[in-house]
This record gives C-alpha cells, structure tokens and sequence, in this order.
C-alpha cells in the first residue's frame, strides 16, 4: 500500500513534532528501570501516572539532542527516585537513541497510513507504484544536468 504525497507531507511534520511514541516510551522504561536499579517499588497507579506525565512532557522534546535525560531527571524528581540512577543509563544512551528514532519513524509513517485510510486515498500496491513512478518521472524532468569539463 501506499501514501499521496498531500497525505504525508501533512502528517510527517507533524507527527516529528508530537508523535515521539520512542521518546515517550524510553524515558518510562529508563525510569522505571532506575527504580529497580535502587529497589523502590512502584504500585502500577503510579507506574500509569508517570506514563501519563511522560506523555505530555515527550511533546518538548522535539528537535532537541539529549532532551530525554532532562526529562527523565525531572520524571526521577517527581517521584522521589534518586537523580543520580540517571548515571546507568548515560552511556548507553547514544545507543538507545537509535531505538526510539526508529520507533518514532515507524509511528509516523503508520500515522501515515490511517490518516490516508481515514480520508479513503490509502493506495494499493500497484497505485502505490504508479505513483512513484510519476513522482520519479516528475523529479527527473526538474532535474538539471551537473555540468562537467568538456572533453570533447
């Protein structure tokens, strides 16, 4: 299946902006793992209201490197979890981070797709196919020739 372009130039940006279901996800485990880390327990009223806080605080976190360590340290605060947990999850951190963009990339583009399901122009396969191929035509006839030493 496939996308319009109108579609996914729409809900793309947006979706960067406020669909960072990684992010969100992230700081809940990494949270809840410090916590484990120091042996506090946690009822599940509370496990679902820092999901909830979390919720709301990935919006920020948009476009800014390393915002979910200050969110977690915040998230850590609020809970009477000790700040300095955040220390086991620092240097593995660069690596998670490919994780939650993935997850935020993957949530995007199925936003995509039932956004297109909903206004009924989610394409089928051989559609999907047409389409890339007129945009490829499209792109190739605005294209203009790199010019290069004349060898002749």
């Amino acid at each position: 299946f496939g996308v319009k372009r109108k579609i996914s130039s729409f809900v793309m940006p947006m979706g960067y902006s406020f669909n960072l279901d990684g992010s969100m996800m992230y700081c809940t485990f990494a949270t809840l793992f410090i916590a484990q880390a120091y042996d506090i327990h946690l009822s599940l009223a509370t496990q679902i209201t820092m999901l909830l806080i979390l919720m709301l605080t990935s919006k920020g976190m948009a476009g800014v490197p390393r915002a979910s360590l200050v969110v977690i340290a915040a998230t850590l605060n609020q809970f009477d979890i000790p700040e300095a947990g955040l220390l086991l999850i620092l240097g593995v951190d660069t690596f998670l981070d490919m994780g939650r963009s993935a997850t935020n990339a993957v949530g995007n583009s199925i936003a995509s797709a039932v956004v297109a399901k909903w206004e009924d122009q989610l394409l089928t396969q051989a559609e999907a196919d047409a389409h890339v191929r007129s945009m490829d035509e499209e792109a190739a006839a605005r294209a203009h020739p790199i010019p290069g030493p004349d060898l002749a």
